[in-house]
């Protein structure tokens, strides 16, 4: 047996592509289009292993659009997809300096959480041992749910 994936539905193409791509750093592996099931399907692959991915040999997130509209509520009932990162802090604050709300920062130098645009609650740990506590994040709070 082999994890394949971890799939989520978004309610918009492009503003998910923007927060996983741009904002969080996963790359886009590849991406199909049903027209007869009406969805279509982007899969995504952190960097190192976004090449491995393209050949079906590392785990992806497949995003799924479908075309009828649809409402998505619950999304904190999904869980969480986590995340192995070499640096939490210069992760925060890329994302910081994206747009992105740090729900939970990584006060402790090892975990936070943000949420993508429909709701998915991410978690990032630091690689190895837990990074010194440092300013801004020692003192930062909570913010919402994650």
């Amino acid at each position: 047996m082999r994890y394949l994936h971890t799939m989520i539905r978004i309610s918009d193409i492009d503003e998910s592509l923007d927060f996983f791509c741009n904002k969080v750093g996963f790359v886009e592996t590849r991406r199909m289009d049903n027209e007869k099931g009406r969805f279509t399907l982007v899969f995504l692959a952190a960097p190192d292993d976004a090449e491995k991915a393209k050949e079906l040999r590392s785990p992806e997130i497949e995003l799924t659009y479908n075309w009828d509209p649809e409402e998505y509520t619950g999304g904190r009932n999904f869980g969480h997809m986590a995340f192995r990162v070499k640096d939490i802090y210069a992760q925060c604050q890329k994302m910081m300096d994206a747009g992105v709300t740090i729900l939970r920062p990584p006060r402790d130098g090892r975990m936070a959480f943000v949420r993508s645009p429909d709701g998915i609650s991410l978690e990032f740990l630091q690689e190895g041992e837990a990074l010194p506590p440092a300013e801004p994040w020692a003192s930062m709070p909570n913010t919402g749910s994650w």
